[in-house]
């Protein structure tokens, strides 16, 4: 029996490419380990998007080799496999392995060439591959599930290095996706994520997002479908009906803005301007009631002025996101933004994350402020980090802690807010709240 450790970084996309690669594997009979130090092989699932996640990955790589043994593998997958390719044999003598996203149905074979001392690299791409005969392992017996509905992208914004490491889009066949979502709907899933690098752009020659949508909101045993990370150019009018028309797709949309600066979105190559964007969020607003919206923006872009950064502040008030994942500019070798000079001086775009941070803070505060007392219905996911509450989540993406045990993970409550820390809620389910009401 070979032994199997894989330790993921990055996105929704790398995990649920990591239940690919332990799928494969266990086809081979490899058998999956939570402890490297018990493992044959161990392979490390990257992330590309910024230099810290690399750093982050070069780091760990290292400290992992302190348990290889004599015909140990150890290997680099993923997104910064696929960017730094043979190169990243030579930067690191310990590892054995490099294979990109589209090489892991060769990775039995690698990992053998590997043990017997071979050093492999596999990352060509390949604008077929979609593993559709493949049975995930999923990385957690639980209510829901990733289901990749696309990969790679077509889209060229000047600061992303996916592009270069996930290759052109290609969508699935909707009736494989189909067979896939009712496969985990028959093993309890309720809940399915569908992913892509620009989801809503998804069309397999015959149907669209807006048809994906429909066709795996329908399947019996599916009470929940969300999406990401979807392109505000893609948002089409039918793509929103769909979310409104389909009752388990839920109101919450991430959309991705990076900036709120006419001319930075236009050095980005974003492909839609600030009115556009907000032209979006106006229909989506408009066709889906109680919308929940989150984004994702970047500071510190090349050439980015004071006037600039203060486009993307009123933005972000103007739309009055939920919340926001925020990040400093960060060069990728071979993005068109690398190449452009004109640098943010550090102590600058430091400065402006902080800001931009605390304004996206203050407006998901005050929202949230105004939902506590309020009652909704609840997915509970699993045990929370700490204090021995479950976490559980809205529709609309808002994170409750509760009280409860393990056995109601899984199960969909009605509860009531009872407080908030401005990003998180506490709760109590509704007849507990009306019990203590009563008593009171």
């Amino acid at each position: 029996m070979t032994t199997v450790y894989v330790e993921t970084y990055g996105c929704q996309m790398n995990v649920a490419d990591t239940e690919l690669i332990l799928g494969l594997l266990a086809r081979e009979g490899f058998q999956p380990t939570d402890d490297p130090a018990q493992a044959d092989v161990m392979l490390v699932n990257t992330c590309a998007v910024r230099e810290h996640a690399e750093q982050r990955v070069v780091g760990r790589v290292g400290e992992l080799k302190r348990h290889k043994r004599r015909g140990d593998v150890l290997g680099v997958v993923g997104c910064m496999a696929q960017r730094l390719g043979p190169t990243l044999l030579e930067q690191a003598a310990h590892v054995d392995l490099v294979v990109g996203p589209d090489g892991y149905r060769a990775l039995p074979a690698l990992i053998q060439q590997a043990r017997a001392g071979e050093r492999v690299t596999d990352v060509g791409f390949r604008s077929w591959e979609h593993y559709e005969d493949v049975e995930p392992v999923r990385s957690a017996a639980g209510p829901s599930a990733f289901v990749t509905v696309q990969r790679g992208c077509d889209y060229r914004c000047t600061f992303c290095i996916v592009p270069m490491t996930r290759g052109p889009e290609r969508s699935r066949k909707l009736g494989d996706v189909l067979r896939e979502v009712e496969g985990l709907a028959a093993h309890g899933v309720t809940e399915i994520m569908l992913l892509g690098q620009t989801v809503n752009s998804y069309h397999d020659g015959e149907r669209d997002f807006a048809d994906l949508l429909r066709a795996v909101g329908a399947v019996p045993g599916i009470r929940r479908v969300r999406f990401t990370s979807p392109h505000p150019r893609d948002f089409t009018p039918r793509v929103a009906q769909a979310m409104a028309e389909v009752a388990t797709v839920c109101e919450h949309v991430h959309l991705p803005v990076q900036s709120g600066s006419p001319r930075v979105l236009k050095r980005m190559l974003r492909r839609y301007t600030r009115e556009e964007y907000l032209a979006c969020v106006e229909h989506l607003r408009a066709t889906i009631p109680g919308l929940a919206l989150t984004t994702d923006l970047i500071v510190g872009f090349p050439g980015e002025t004071a006037q600039d950064f203060s486009d993307t502040q009123s933005l972000v008030r103007e739309v009055g996101f939920d919340d926001a994942y925020t990040f400093r500019y960060s060069p990728r070798a071979g993005t068109p933004s690398a190449r452009m000079g004109d640098e943010v001086p550090d102590a600058v775009a430091a400065e402006r994350l902080e800001r931009l941070i605390a304004t996206v803070r203050d407006i998901s505060r005050r929202k949230n402020g105004g939902l506590v007392g309020t009652s909704w219905e609840v997915l509970v996911e699993k045990p929370a980090r700490r204090g021995g509450l479950l976490q559980a989540r809205t529709r609309t993406n808002k994170v409750a802690l509760l009280e409860g045990a393990d056995e109601l993970v899984g199960r969909y409550l009605q509860v009531r807010f009872t407080g908030t820390t401005g990003a998180t809620f506490t709760a109590v389910p509704v007849q507990t709240a009306r019990a203590l009401a009563v008593m009171g």
